[in-house]
Formats: C-alpha cells, structure tokens, sequence
C-alpha cells in the first residue's frame, strides 16, 4: 500500500478519525506524538484522539501548535506493558491507554485504531470490545512483505493472532487477505497460495491438504486465483499476491525477514565504511544505496492490521520510532478512507452464504443419493 502524501484532488471532504495509544511502544510517547506530528502533515483529513497520561503528553503535543485544532488528548492513567498476560488485561484493562483506544473505535468516534503495545493484549482487547465479524472463527494479523511485484508488496497472513489454524481457518485468512489485497494494494483479482513445505500436493499437515482441496471453491465465490502451495521463498516473489499460514509460522517468517533486512543494511554499513576507497565508493553509489534502504526498511511497511474483527486495528513494531509510527497511521488513514471494514464484512458473509448452499447442495445430493441406493420393489 502506497502511504504518500494525500492529493490535493483526493475524493472526499470528511474527517477522518484515528485513535492512538501513545502510551504502549518501547520508545515512549515521545516517538508516538513525532509519529503522530508526520502523519498530520501528509494527510489534511487526519484527525487524532491520542489516548494516554496527560502530564506527559500535554508538554509533548504543546511543541507543535498546528496539532491543537486536530488533535484530542483523552487521559488514560494507566499502561499495559509488554510483560502483562493478555487474560489479565482483559479482566482489568480498563483506565488503560489501549482500552481507550480501542473503545474509542467501539463507540464510533474513530474509524480505527493504532498501537505499538503489547500484541496479545492488543488482540484480547480488541476481541473482548470489538467482537469478531460474522462468520468468523479466528481473526488473523495481516502484514505487508516487500516483493518483485508491481506494487512492491505481498501481503502474508496470519503473523500472530493465533498459533494454529485448521482447514476452515486458512480458507478464511484467504477471503480476508483477499479483501485487503484488494482495497488496499488495489488488485482486481489478488493470486492467494497456502504456504507450506513444498508445491506438491501430498505435502504437508492434513489441515493445509483440506484447505488446498477446498480453495478453489472459495476461490470462485470470491474472485481471487488460487495459485496452490508456495514456499519460503517465494514469500517476495511475484508468484503470488497473498500467502496465507497460521500465525505461528507466519511470526517466524516475519520476524525472520525483519532480522535479515537489517542484518543487510548493517553489512552495507559495515562494508562503505571499511575504508577511504569504501567511503568514496558508497558517496557515487548514493542514490542507489538510498533506493535500496527504502525498500528494505521494515519502518516503512510497519502496521500489522487485524482482520475479522468489527472494527479496523492496526499493531504497529514496539520498537517502531517516528517513521514506523506514521507509517503505521498512515495505514489505518487509509483502510478508513475506502471503508475497509464494511467491504470486509461483505466479503466474509458473502463467502460464509455461499458455503452453507454449498454445504445444503452436498446434503440434498447426499439424501437423494441414499433414496436411491434401496431400489424401487416395484421395479
């Protein structure tokens, strides 16, 4: 998803809400507010609750005196930390900053919602104030990958919500990830692969077999292609669009790819500052080096979004700084504007409907199959 600047010719003259919890990162809430001050200056319809301890915010927000027609300060006194068990902060979350920012988007004041804070509370809030769409069993945390594609992204889900998922599961991931894909990185008609061992269709556990039998069928109800089984590798090939896995090993390939990027930025680093000659050669090779360090750079794909839930929540990196923060608002500003949610929403029951007459066709047949298997005395 392109985050730039928003055109002066962009459709629409509505506001557009956001609710941040400056209170959840590893950076403080200092990092959020510069985040925050970035993501005002790109986008002229973006609105910000920011939900947090006051006395430290109001001295931060207080810098910058264009934020105060466009920004709300909502107090919150108390913080979920990163060591918190998600079960106790749903018993006892309340008067934190994530649960105000959560329930800002229960009560409609804002479209969605950002956090750098701790994931499986995040997602046990956001579960127990949001409750899941319709139709669905698990919700799936959707990130962005960088790839060979035109658009320069796959999308790869679940990396986190939960560590398992059956058949039905991954057939739901693959509408969700469809819908995103397609609202989001503006595809028609996103390819979808399961990731698994290997491309041959006797590999892998038997959850992964009964979805690849059965994705084809959703496939078709929901106007995505299937492309089959794909591999590790070709998590940034142009292969496919959307890889769809279960959380735990979609956490593992993500955190795997974060650590590799920066591993290569730190050998780049390491490599033009060796010497004179690496110094004079890097300052020719500029420019490109610059491309390369956007591309690779996970602060500016950072924003896991939750999907399946009724409303839009996007988990920014702990770690993230300035430029993470505003990438990761940028990106619920702009899943708010086209109206994300309700185009999900519509996706997941309409594949759900088209499930259970497929499921009612199987049975009538079933039934009729049985009539007949007696025989007719008669004849």
């Amino acid at each position: 998803m392109a985050l730039g600047p928003e055109s002066a010719s962009a459709p629409g003259t509505e506001r557009v809400v956001i609710s941040v919890d400056a209170m959840g990162g590893d950076r403080g809430p200092a990092a959020v507010v510069a985040g925050l001050v970035d993501s005002i200056a790109l986008y002229p319809r973006l609105d910000v609750i920011v939900n947090g301890d006051q006395a430290l915010l109001r001295p931060l927000l207080a810098r910058h005196a264009d934020l105060a027609a466009r920004v709300t300060l909502r107090h919150a006194d108390r913080v979920v930390t990163m060591d918190d068990k998600p079960a106790q902060v749903m018993r006892h979350g309340q008067g934190t900053s994530m649960w105000s920012t959560i329930d800002a988007v229960k009560e409609g004041e804002a479209a969605a919602a950002v956090s750098c804070g701790n994931t499986g509370a995040l997602m046990a809030v956001s579960m127990l104030r949001l409750r899941k769409l319709p139709g669905v069993n698990r919700p799936a945390i959707a990130c962005l990958w960088p790839s060979r594609n035109p658009g320069g992204f796959n999308l790869m889900l679940d990396v986190g919500a939960d560590v398992k998922a059956e058949a039905e599961d991954l057939l739901q991931y693959a509408v969700m990830g469809a819908s995103y894909a397609r609202n989001g990185l503006k595809l028609t008609r996103p390819r979808i692969g399961i990731l698994n061992v290997g491309t041959e269709e006797h590999k892998g556990r038997a959850e992964l077999k009964e979805a690849h039998d059965r994705m084809p069928a959703v496939a078709a109800v929901s106007d995505f292609d299937y492309v089959g089984f794909v591999e590790g590798g070709d998590l940034p090939s142009a292969r496919v669009d959307v890889i769809v896995t279960d959380g735990f090993t979609g956490n593992v390939a993500l955190k795997t790819g974060e650590g590799t990027a920066k591993l290569i930025a730190d050998f780049l680093r390491e490599a033009f500052g060796a010497g004179l000659m690496s110094k004079f050669a890097a300052l020719l090779a500029l420019n490109s080096l610059k491309r390369l360090q956007r591309r690779i750079d996970p602060r500016r794909v950072n924003g896991g979004v939750f999907l399946g839930l009724n409303g839009t929540v996007v988990k920014s990196h702990g770690s993230a700084d300035a430029t993470g923060v505003a990438a990761a608002i940028g990106l619920a500003y702009q899943l708010a504007q086209v109206r994300f949610l309700e185009r999900l929403a519509a996706r997941v029951a309409s594949a759900e409907a088209a499930g259970q007459d497929a499921a009612r066709m199987k049975a009538d047949r079933g039934e009729a199959d049985t009539s007949g298997t007696g025989g007719n005395p008669t004849e």
